[in-house]
Parts: C-alpha cells; sequence; structure tokens
C-alpha cells in the first residue's frame, strides 16, 4: 500500500520547448509550449515509486481517489511475486502451531495436488479457475468421494484466501471463488441405538473397556477430546465432566479442544460409577483417564527421554479395538465418532436443540442439525401419528366408490366353444 499522500503530476514528453533564441523555457512555461499528460504517483510499502499515466486530469484524480481510498483501507498495491513452493514451505512454518495438524496436513496436501497439475514453480498469482478443476477432476479420477473432493476444494480456497491476506494475491482473486462445489446428497448418520450399545458393552470383559464405552456412548465426546480427559476434568460429586484446553506440565501434554471453548457435560449415575471402578485399577500417578498400565509406563520412559512425539495419540489401536467388540456382538461396525453422534441424537429426543449444539461442542447449530441428528423409527412413527390426527375426520375404512368396485356389471366374454 502507499505510505504517504498519492498525488497528481503533469509528465511531459517530447522535446523541451525553446524561446526565439533557441534557450530553453524555464519549467513554468512548459504547460503551454510542450506535451504531456497526468500522471498519478505515490510510494509503496517497498520503497519503490509507483505511477499510472492518464490523458486528462479529471481521470486522474478519479483514479488518485480510488488509490487513496485504498490506502486508509491497508490494501497492497501490488502482489508480491511467489512461487507455489516458496507459499506451501512458508504456510508450512507459519501455521505449525497455529492450526491443528489435521487442517494443516490437509492444506499441504491441496496444494500438493495443485502442483501435480501446475509445477512448484508456477506463480500463485498465475493460478486460473480451469486449473483448480484440473486437480478436482484428477482427484475424482483417482477414486475419491465427492464429499470428500468438497472438503479438498474448501481447504484449497481457505489457503488462497490466506494467500491474499499475505499480500501475494489481491482482492478477489481467489481462483477458487467462481467454482461451486459438487452437490453430494445427505446421508443418514450412523446411529447406535441403546439395544446395540448394549450388546457391544458386553462384549467388554475388563473394566477399562466399560469405563471408556459408557463415557464415549454417554457424554457424546470426540475422540481425542476422551484420550486427553484427565482425572481432574471429571467432577465425581456433581457427576459433570468438563471439556478443557491443556496446559503441558508434567506428565500432562498441551492440548485444546476442536472448539477452543470449555463445556460441561453431565454423566448419568452409571458412568460415574464405572470410572469409579476404573480409577481404583488405573495406573497410579497417571494424568490420563484412558491410559492403560503398558502404554503408561511406556509414556514415561519416552517422556523422559524426551522422545515423546507430541502430535502423536495418547492411546493406540482404540479403533481397532473397537470394531473387535462390535464384530463379536454381531452389529454394524461402527466408529468412535458413531458413538458421539449417537449420543447427540439421544439428547435431541428430549432436550431443545440448542441445548443439544451446546453439549456437543458445535460452533454453528447447522452442524448439529445436519451431520448428527439421526431419524430412527419411533421418530417416523410419531410422524404417522400427526398425520393421522390431520386427516381425521377420514374414516380409517372408507373404500372408492361401491357403484364402480362392488355392484358394476361383470363383464362376461363369449366361450370358445360358443357358435
Amino acid at each position: 500500500m502507499a505510505i504517504e499522500k498519492v498525488g497528481i503530476y503533469r509528465k511531459y514528453y517530447g522535446k523541451v520547448p525553446t524561446d526565439k533564441h533557441g534557450k530553453p523555457l524555464p519549467k513554468e512555461l512548459w504547460s503551454k509550449k510542450r506535451p504531456f499528460s497526468w500522471a498519478v504517483r505515490w510510494y509503496g510499502l517497498d520503497g519503490k515509486r509507483y505511477s499510472k499515466s492518464f490523458k486528462t486530469r479529471k481521470e486522474a484524480e478519479k483514479y488518485a481517489e480510488t488509490k487513496q481510498l485504498a490506502v486508509r483501507s491497508g490494501k497492497p498495491d501490488l502482489p508480491k511475486k511467489i512461487t507455489l513452493k516458496h507459499f506451501h514451505d512458508e504456510h508450512k512454518e507459519l501455521m505449525e502451531k497455529n492450526l491443528a495438524k489435521s487442517t494443516l496436513r490437509l492444506h499441504l496436501e491441496v496444494m500438493s495436488f495443485l502442483a501435480e497439475q501446475v509445477g512448484w514453480g508456477y506463480e500463485l498469482k498465475r493460478v486460473k479457475p480451469t486449473d483448480i478443476e484440473r486437480v478436482r477432476a484428477f482427484r475424482l479420477k483417482k477414486g475419491i468421494a465427492p464429499a470428500t473432493s468438497n472438503k479438498e476444494f474448501r481447504a484449497l480456497k481457505r489457503v488462497f484466501n490466506l494467500a491474499i491476506s499475505r499480500g501475494y494475491l489481491s482482492e478477489g482473486c481467489n481462483p477458487c471463488q467462481s467454482i461451486k462445489q459438487i452437490k453430494v446428497a445427505p446421508k443418514m448418520p450412523n446411529y447406535c441405538s441403546p439395544d446395540e450399545f448394549s450388546k457391544i458393552y458386553n462384549q467388554a470383559t475388563d473394566t477399562f473397556w466399560k469405563a471408556l464405552l459408557a463415557t464415549a456412548y454417554t457424554s457424546g465426546l470426540r475422540l481425542q477430546e476422551l484420550l486427553n480427559l484427565t482425572w481432574a476434568d471429571i467432577d465425581f460429586q456433581d457427576n459433570q465432566l468438563h471439556v478443557t484446553r491443556k496446559v503441558e506440565e508434567n506428565w500432562v501434554q498441551g492440548w485444546q479442544p476442536k472448539d477452543c471453548e470449555m463445556r460441561v457435560i453431565p454423566l448419568p449415575e452409571q458412568t460415574i460409577n464405572l470410572l469409579t471402578s476404573w480409577q481404583s485399577v488405573a495406573p497410579e500417578n497417571c494424568p490420563y483417564v484412558f491410559m492403560e498400565h503398558e502404554r503408561w509406563d511406556f509414556y514415561q520412559e519416552k517422556v523422559k527421554a524426551g522422545t515423546w512425539n507430541k502430535g502423536q495419540s495418547l492411546v493406540n489401536n482404540i479403533l481397532r479395538r473397537f470394531k473387535t467388540l462390535c464384530r463379536r456382538a454381531k452389529v454394524k461396525i461402527y466408529s468412535i465418532h458413531d458413538l458421539r453422534r449417537s449420543c447427540i441424537t439421544n439428547w435431541a429426543k428430549s432436550l431443545p436443540v440448542h441445548v443439544v449444539q451446546l453439549l456437543a461442542g458445535h460452533s454453528d447449530i447447522k452442524t448439529t442439525q445436519t451431520y448428527y441428528l439421526s431419524v430412527q423409527e419411533e421418530d417416523i412413527k410419531k410422524a404417522q401419528s400427526v398425520q393421522s390426527k390431520m386427516v381425521g375426520k377420514i374414516p380409517e375404512t372408507d373404500l372408492t366408490d361401491p357403484k364402480v368396485t362392488h355392484f358394476g356389471k361383470i363383464r362376461a366374454f363369449p366361450s370358445k366353444n360358443t357358435k
């Protein structure tokens, strides 16, 4: 952006005019003797002087006013030249501590997909909407689902918005802006009914898994929220569970929930009792609720040696072991996140949707309504009951016109033997 007032000046061209003796005229007399245009000039943040010429003063004044407004709003003059590779490496460095690891990984992946089509040395400002569409077509040919393609597209759009905010692209120059996402029909969210959950729960043979299953099904926690749960987060007296940010201290790793806000979730007595039973046999001095003895020993060794990878999961193979329980129970193969969806659906049967949103930790109520509320058979029956009341004056045994259906003349066709 310009760092001082934008100015308008005459820009002369051609030979310097002379008097009748052949001497150059003074500059204040040039306007009548020498051709000129009007130039708008300003200095940028990089210290360089920029200018733009116009035929008339009116045109120059109009442009100067536009430029002055841009100065006041902080918009840059000219985008910096930067390649896709340079932006990729810079983004990785800048966002390593500012984004969730999974989000940053997705951003870097979609930039790699783009580089496969245009090359790492391609200038960011030269990327066109057709390049974005080419990336999408390439990924779809690889066999990814349309929903996954939309997720990658949103990530790529976000990346280019960040490029604009960093001054590498002009406002309104996001190549993804004019491209629409693929229309994908929503699918019914997986729902684990209380009966199915009971079958899965009965396959658990130890207190650890019984406590974990009950907590997951009755609290609606995300997997990482579940694994980063500490004993300090559980209020055994008031039967409550707190989802809070963790500061790196002693044996606790730094971590924050997805919504970045604290929330309080009520727990039923059965879950509290199972957590109490697990606490009595859990590893001593282990701050984490769902960490078994062998994992606790391994974790301590790694932390003491300084070799613990802060990005890795605190507990391994949770999903694989859970699927084994599902197979043994002879029910549908669910995920831990399906237990979260089921819990939220159960809440929605009795609680207002805005309360469900708060307990689920969703920043947008549309997320709760679109992806987590599953319509159940009892909901269908309730809808049928409502419909029956709406047409209650119509008899249930009402038939079509009896004159047509019951008393009409039966048509008789001549027999083949009739002469």
